[in-house]
């Protein structure tokens, strides 16, 4: 039975339960204990908090973890991020009060800077600055006296504008949810299962089923508008010279190709959702 970290709260909860949900696993939280086992996969999840879940895994401690890119790069685990996932995403980002004449991220070298992540902090000027370091609520801080700027997450910059604050220069660092393995267990068979179905999840929320009908003469440029992933599968129709073609399309371009296939003089042209796949 492999032991498997999931976040115990924040924006990367819910996404997580209800990803894991879709790939066939029993994830839900319980409500007193935090773990919860999995009998028929053979996993044993544990709820941690996201910031330690690197710490877990890096130590071999857990098997895998899902998590934020930021959390990781914070704790410098060695985890292996072996897939980015479709949310959760963020911004590290720094914040001046809006008084303030500094204007570049440079002139923040010699600032008392409040923050919960000073690994990527100290990182991304390349020395030691003179961080105050907090668990939260670090937009505060600086009408409190306590640090002449912040670099916090920032999800929509409501808070530090509530906090008279504003963001300057680019991202220090930007981030989203990944899954992570300890990298002596990322090839073990049941790691490996897990992978591949939040894979064939991926690909069934990027992707859809296209099917229609051709005339022969129109085929090959029908094919080329629909190569899918490998190839089409293509069907000859009975008592007619007539195709039909099936194929996966991007997700976004799928109704742009129903209108071209339809133009040409394709017709029965159907799109159909992928609940999984295994590509």
């Amino acid at each position: 039975m492999i032991k498997v970290a999931l976040p115990n709260k924040g924006m990367l909860f819910e996404p997580t339960q209800e990803l894991l949900k879709a790939c066939g696993y029993k994830a839900n939280k319980p409500y007193k204990t935090l773990t919860s086992v999995d009998t028929q996969n053979g996993i044993e999840f544990f709820f941690l908090r996201p910031s330690d879940i690197p710490m877990y895994v890096g130590c071999g401690i857990i098997d895998a973890g899902i998590t934020g890119i930021d959390f990781n790069a914070e704790a410098e685990s060695p985890a292996v991020k072996v897939l980015d996932l479709p949310y959760g995403a963020s911004k590290l980002c720094a914040a001046v009060p809006n008084e303030s004449s500094i204007q570049e991220l440079a002139e923040l070298k010699n600032s008392r800077i409040a923050t919960s992540f000073p690994g990527i902090v100290n990182h991304f000027y390349k020395k030691k600055m003179n961080i105050v370091e907090l668990e939260g609520a670090v937009e505060i801080s600086v009408s409190l006296g306590v640090a002449d700027a912040v670099v916090d997450v920032v999800e929509t910059g409501t808070t530090l504008k509530q906090a008279g604050l504003r963001i300057l220069g680019e991202p220090l660092f930007k981030s989203n949810a990944a899954l992570f393995c300890h990298p002596e267990k990322q090839y073990e068979a049941e790691v490996h299962t897990l992978i591949r179905r939040i894979e064939g999840k991926l690909v069934a929320q990027s992707y859809m089923m296209i099917e229609y009908n051709v005339p022969a003469e129109l085929l090959s440029m029908a094919c080329d508008i629909t190569p899918g992933l490998d190839a089409p599968t293509i069907s000859k129709l009975h008592g007619k010279d007539w195709y039909a073609v099936k194929a996966m399309v991007k997700q976004d371009d799928a109704n742009q190709i129903m209108d071209k296939l339809w133009d040409m003089g394709c017709r029965s042209v159907l799109l159909f959702g992928i609940k999984s796949a295994r590509i």
